[in-house]
């Protein structure tokens, strides 16, 4: 099963007088929360739609391991037309989607993992009664909100697309915070700052250095999802060199060819993976899911009742 992340951050923060992604909560951004949160839970892909402050935002958070899509018209379109610009995306890439705007950025991994846990084409946590973010929608449902006429926007489409809502009961008040205006975002930083601490964990293989992480998966991720290291790097925010320098070292490391070139011609060169790369990612992802899933159990036993 695989299982991405949709988080929408394409509009103009005009409520909020400041650009939302990059407003701070803690010692990091709301943007930067968001993704760190998917990551903890252990969504496989994250995909960023950008707009309004796009370059500024994509090279913000280039190196956190997500595929940016920019909605061009964001002026003149709204959040449901981004949101069908990722799925578009998205719609042969994974089994299910986790969508939320940017600016609910406190709900937690266990929320996100408890969505996961359910097999509900349709599925939204709710703390009390209130429901909130992130939607957990089954590709099986992409075609329907995708020809939808986005008549009262994502949440129109989800009410036509002929699944049932499964609210999800979690005890997680953070999947109601938003920040559309500067009140909301003083009260999401009062709520913030009575949460619990929880461990993030960031897998690193060296030899005499770090040669392999998450940033360098995501490159090969993206190399053979778009058969072109040029692509794969704009999609990162990464500059082409540092692709290849990434790539370098990896071969050099390994002592083995993780990339195979074909030469260029009327449509252009093209990249993929080789055996040996397909399957350095493969137990690459594995094992990370693996040592998230201890760190929460050890950080259970360990820090109980400390903070």
């Amino acid at each position: 099963m695989i299982n991405a992340a949709l988080i929408v951050a394409a509009g103009m923060s005009s409520r909020m007088g400041d650009f939302k992604p990059m407003l701070n909560i803690g010692s990091i951004s709301i943007a930067q929360r968001v993704v760190a949160t998917f990551q903890q839970a252990g969504v496989d892909k994250i995909v960023m739609i950008t707009g309004y402050n796009a370059t500024m935002l994509e090279r913000h958070l280039s190196g956190n391991g997500i595929v940016f899509l920019r909605n061009e018209e964001y002026r003149s379109t709204q959040m449901f037309d981004s949101v069908c610009i990722g799925l578009h995306y998205l719609r042969d890439k994974c089994d299910r989607v986790l969508f939320t705007p940017v600016d609910i950025p406190l709900f937690t991994a266990a929320t996100v993992r408890r969505l996961l846990e359910t097999d509900a084409a349709l599925a939204c946590p709710a703390v009390d009664g209130e429901t909130g973010h992130p939607t957990m929608i089954s590709v099986s449902l992409f075609d329907s909100i995708l020809s939808d006429s986005g008549d009262k926007g994502l949440r129109g489409a989800l009410e036509r697309c002929g699944a049932e809502m499964l609210k999800v009961p979690v005890e997680d008040r953070g999947i109601l915070h938003d920040a559309d205006t500067p009140d909301d975002y003083r009260a999401l930083l009062r709520y913030h700052n009575e949460q619990l601490v929880r461990p993030v964990l960031s897998v690193s293989l060296a030899r005499e250095k770090v040669f392999f992480d998450g940033r360098a998966a995501m490159l090969l991720q993206l190399i053979d999802e778009t058969q072109s290291v040029r692509s794969a790097c704009q999609r990162m925010q990464m500059s082409y060199s540092s692709g290849w320098n990434v790539i370098r070292t990896l071969e050099s490391q390994l002592n083995r060819t993780l990339i195979r070139r074909s030469q260029g011609g009327a449509g252009g060169g093209k990249s993929s993976l080789t055996d040996d790369g397909k399957q350095l990612l493969e137990h690459y992802e594995a094992f990370s899911e693996a040592l998230r899933e201890q760190a929460v159990s050890l950080f259970d036993d360990y820090f109980e009742g400390i903070f």
